[in-house]
Order: structure tokens, then sequence, then C-alpha cells
């Protein structure tokens, strides 16, 4: 067996050791079972998402788009000008 140490928000640690409990564990264990599903997923055993709900990847993605829109995209006047584009008025 090893020791590994990890600086975390006490208020966090207490949060995490609250569920555990209820769930019979304790945070050693916990962070077994995470060490664990790493080594079995070869990888974080959940998705990682952004603030706004997204993987990296996609946010990412979506901030390309944005960027290229906005050097190559066109702009109308107003609404009206628009909608007449669409509708090939």
């Amino acid at each position: 067996m090893t020791t590994i140490q990890v600086r975390t928000e006490d208020k966090t640690k207490k949060a995490a050791q609250l569920i555990l409990r209820k769930l019979g564990l304790d945070l050693s264990t916990a962070i077994n079972i995470y060490l664990v599903q790493i080594i079995e997923k070869n990888g974080i055993p959940f998705e990682i998402l952004t603030e706004n709900g997204l993987t990296p990847a996609e946010e990412e993605e979506i901030l390309k788009e944005l960027a290229w829109a906005k050097k190559h995209g066109k702009s109308y006047a107003s609404a009206k000008k628009l909608h007449e584009a669409i509708l090939g008025e």
C-alpha cells in the first residue's frame, strides 16, 4: 500500500464525506474505487464538461465556428433585410 496526499477545500471534503457515508463508504475507499475505474476505463471514468455543459472539444469546435462566422459571415442592417435574404426577395 502507498499513501496519497490530496489538497482540497475543507468544505469539499466534508460534503463528499457526508454523501459517501450515506453510501457506506469512506473517502479512502471512494478514492481507491476512482483510481481503479481510471485504470479500467483507461481515462477519467466520467465525461468532463465545461460550465456550458459541453465537452472541451465541443466547446472548442463551437468557438472555431463562431470565429469563422464573424470573419466570413454575412450581416444584415435589419431583421427585414435578413428575412428578405432568406426568402430570396
